[in-house]
């Protein structure tokens, strides 16, 4: 979702680099499936979109549109631009300022995901923005979503994001290019939507659960289900 801020937003675009063949020996396989070489200005190649909510050094709640965001066990792995509000909030040093909110939004939610991406929370604007983006202050009025208290950190969820994680940022490191920040926040709470959680269950339904994907500066939502690992606890018992 970005390269340099903390909305969706990426690096100017660079033409890539294509070769017709790689080097080396193909086998009989391999020669059956052409590839070509390229070099795309991004690669998010279809990853969840997050709403990030943070506390601003005035207090306020600062929003933003994160692209870059990965679960392992209970802790979130976020990646942001080092420019961005978000960022500065998060580096603040342990405390409440390293408290945050990771709300999910569904497929149907993209314009107002979409009517975040040009603001920043910076003011200046930093230089390292693209063209067309804007300081403003609150962000939840811009985009036409709702704050909604959380129950152990101080910044707000997003009401209409059918999932809500609170969370604290236990680690916040630069990556090795200093462009961005590295974020491990460990989740606390959970907030679901009823009719996406099965019955009687902590289980989110994945057949009723779909998140909103940004795929190489698109949106999309999930498709069919194709199948599901042997170790999933929602597959009917007849398909394990």
């Amino acid at each position: 979702m970005n390269n340099s801020t903390d909305t969706l937003t990426d690096s100017p675009a660079v033409s890539p680099t294509v070769s017709p063949t790689d080097h080396g020996t193909e086998s009989p396989a391999a020669a059956g499936t052409r590839h070509v070489v390229i070099e795309p200005s991004i690669l998010y190649f279809g990853t969840p979109v997050v709403l990030l909510t943070t506390e601003n050094d005035d207090g306020s709640a600062n929003l933003a549109p994160i692209s870059s965001a990965w679960a392992l066990g209970q802790v979130v792995v976020l990646g942001l631009g080092a420019d961005g509000q978000t960022a500065h909030n998060l580096s603040a040093g342990p405390g409440p300022r390293r408290e945050l909110v990771i709300s999910l939004p569904a497929p149907d939610q993209w314009p107002a995901v979409e009517r975040l991406a040009p603001l920043t929370g910076r003011d200046p604007v930093p230089a390292s923005k693209p063209r067309g983006c804007r300081f403003e202050p609150d962000k939840f009025a811009a985009s036409g979503l709702s704050p909604t208290p959380s129950h152990l950190v101080g910044p707000p969820r997003v009401a209409e994001c059918p999932l809500q994680l609170e969370a604290y940022a236990d680690r916040v490191r630069p990556d090795v290019s200093g462009d961005f920040l590295i974020v491990e926040a460990v989740v606390r709470k959970v907030h679901a939507a009823p009719d996406i959680v099965v019955p009687g269950t902590d289980h989110v339904d994945p057949g009723a659960w779909s998140p909103l994907i940004y795929n190489f500066r698109h949106y999309f939502g999930l498709g069919p289900e194709r199948g599901h690992t042997y170790r999933s606890e929602t597959a009917p018992p007849v398909n394990r």
